[in-house]
């Protein structure tokens, strides 16, 4: 019998499955929240069956994703039914009084962000059936308040703060099978069309966000207007051909090829492997041969041969920027990626099969103001690099050239990858 299968790239009502939903009144709203929350559920399920047929354990270490479904339904709940003054939105304090869950034991279990150890605090974590429960039930609770709600952004910033965060979360879950090796059928991306790079002219550009355009996360705040000199970018991510030289000239033994933290990195991951070799290729990839051409990379626990023109995955940030340097290039800041990515998709400019990493560290833009949800980007300025684009767990409607992802140099375990601008 064939594996369950999750699908992230069903086809819905193009007003709540797009960027657009930003935007979109209570009513497309409210749909996508329900659409948010099937999504959820079907990968749970999809999850749960697969390592029921596999005779998966997952490891004791890891976050199992019925947790990561309770804290989705927490902060929604938190946000939205248990804050009396949501109706101010971006406005409100981030520390205002809650009102009571309707889940006694949900701020033990989920308020902190992280799991709690139930060896050492002696909690009893919920199972699958109470999360499910929970999760309909703050579902029903939000879409009655979103129904009584005026039609204002105030009013809809919280719900609509909770369903972006819902979608992040499920591709954080799908990250987490990928780490775990879980054999979940999923729909990977397939080889790139090649174009030559684009040349971008000199100008000025808008970079962030405008609120009175929609929601939009605090980073993306303030928008502010830069020169753009001319560039030249790739039209598509780094191949696997591409990095494939790389490798086999040595790219990995040569430490003038890399930042110093980068050759640090590098060193450490030689003493952490049990067998010696240190690391020679992205994470996942069990072979890499120029000889034979061939990458072999595990996806969701299935050794598969990758093809030429596919997207390279699971880079960290220090071998993209080591890579670049020794193809005489360099990454794109996240300026001249979001231009190209505005002005140039008619020229060829392919994104949203991968994350990319740019050259610039996480700052806040001038005149940056902190969220409601204070933990979310300003603890993470300045010691993160900042991502650009979608990958294809990414659900459609987070797809905007104007998103600003980040993660540690170091970070392999999501779906990213890298293009290069002439240097």
């Amino acid at each position: 019998m064939d594996q369950p299968t999750f699908n992230p790239t069903l086809t819905f009502p193009a007003a709540m499955d797009t960027p657009g939903v930003r935007s979109a009144n209570a009513q497309i709203l409210s749909l996508a929240l329900m659409d948010a929350r099937n999504h959820s559920l079907a990968l749970l399920t999809a999850w749960e069956q697969t390592a029921a047929k596999a005779k998966w354990p997952p490891p004791v270490a890891c976050n199992d994703p019925w947790w990561v479904a309770g804290r989705i339904g927490w902060f929604a709940e938190f946000w939205t039914g248990r804050n009396p003054q949501r109706g101010l939105g971006v406005a409100c304090p981030g520390d205002a009084s809650r009102l009571a869950s309707i889940e006694p034991q949900a701020d033990a279990w989920w308020a902190q962000g992280v799991k709690p150890d139930a060896a050492k605090t002696n909690a009893t974590l919920p199972d699958a059936p109470t999360v499910r429960a929970y999760l309909l039930e703050t579902l029903e609770a939000t879409l009655e308040l979103l129904d009584s709600e005026r039609d204002v952004p105030e009013a809809l910033y919280f719900f609509q703060l909770a369903l972006f965060h819902e979608d992040w979360q499920r591709e954080r879950l799908m990250v987490q099978a990928q780490t775990l090796g879980l054999p979940l059928k999923v729909q990977l991306p397939g080889g790139m069309r090649h174009s030559e790079p684009l040349l971008l002219p000199a100008g000025r550009w808008q970079l962030g966000s405008v609120p009175a355009q929609g929601f939009c996360p605090d980073n993306e705040l303030a928008a502010h207007t830069l020169a753009v000199p001319e560039f030249e970018i790739d039209a598509q991510p780094v191949s696997w051909s591409q990095y494939l030289e790389f490798v086999d000239d040595g790219g990995y033994d040569r430490a003038e090829l890399w930042h110093p933290q980068g050759w640090a990195w590098l060193q450490a991951q030689e003493m952490e492997q049990e067998h010696g070799g240190g690391r020679r290729a992205p994470r996942h990839v069990e072979q890499i041969s120029m000889a034979s051409g061939a990458v072999l990379q595990t996806r969701f626990g299935a050794g598969a041969r990758m093809a030429g023109n596919q997207a390279v995955m699971h880079v960290t940030w220090w071998e993209a920027d080591a890579w670049c340097r020794w193809a005489g290039r360099r990454l794109p800041d996240e300026l001249e990626w979001e231009v190209a990515a505005c002005q140039a998709s008619r020229r060829g400019f392919a994104w949203g099969d991968v994350w990319e990493w740019t050259a610039g560290k996480f700052y806040a833009y001038p005149g940056f103001v902190r969220g409601p949800w204070a933990r979310y980007s300003a603890p993470h300025f300045g010691n993160t690099r900042v991502l650009r684009g979608a990958s294809f767990a990414t659900h459609p409607r987070l797809k905007t050239p104007k998103f600003r992802g980040f993660a540690a140099p170091g970070y392999d375990a999501g779906f990213v990858g890298f293009r290069s601008c002439a240097d």
